[in-house]
């Protein structure tokens, strides 16, 4: 049966978003095709036809995650207006974001793979990286009129490690003060 041009462009959607989901749980490695077209509800067979590669697929599933999480900063900023980059500390250093590993940050969860991966993969990620660094940047510029990219990128540097090392023990109060010790330094920082 021949699927429609709307179909197969939704269908790529649809694996691609599978895929971002999926990577960030199990790693890009941690799953196959045959299970990541299963999770998307399509044939191993229609892969082929939507992507040139698993990198290919790893390349736009990166992308995808990046721009996921970036809307989440815009979710936590719209509930906390005044403060935007208050909101952003308290989502991303909480326990609450520890617990996501399918929809949490991508840099947490697929960094140290994204390093072995291909350019694509790793332009996908630096280009969210740097969206990132954007924002925070801006949020300390609104915060206490400085300008300061290496700060923004001390803040996310500092965050990303802190919910990395949160992920990988076991102790829940050990996971916790590394979320608090970290979300004391990068406050000070930006007093700073």
């Amino acid at each position: 049966m021949r699927v429609s041009r709307t179909q197969a462009a939704e269908n790529r959607e649809t694996v691609i978003n599978v895929a971002s989901r999926l990577f960030r749980e199990r790693g890009f490695d941690g799953i196959g095709l045959k299970d990541l077209m299963k999770g998307a509800g399509l044939t191993q067979g229609a892969f082929y036809k939507q992507f040139e590669s698993k990198e290919d697929l790893a390349a736009q599933a990166s992308k995808r995650a990046m721009e996921s999480a970036t809307h989440r900063w815009s979710d936590a900023t719209a509930a906390n207006p005044e403060n935007p980059l208050e909101a952003v500390i308290s989502f991303y250093l909480s326990m609450g974001h520890r617990g996501e590993r399918m929809d949490g940050c991508p840099i947490v969860a697929l960094g140290s793979d994204a390093a072995r991966q291909g350019q694509d993969v790793k332009a996908s990620f630096e280009a969210g990286i740097n969206e990132h660094l954007e924002i925070l940047g801006r949020f300390i510029a609104e915060a206490n009129g400085e300008q300061s990219n290496s700060k923004a990128m001390a803040i996310l540097s500092t965050m990303v490690g802190a919910v990395l090392l949160s992920r990988v023990v076991n102790d829940h109060d050990l996971a916790q003060a590394f979320l608090d010790a970290a979300t004391g330094q990068v406050r000070e920082a930006v007093a700073a």
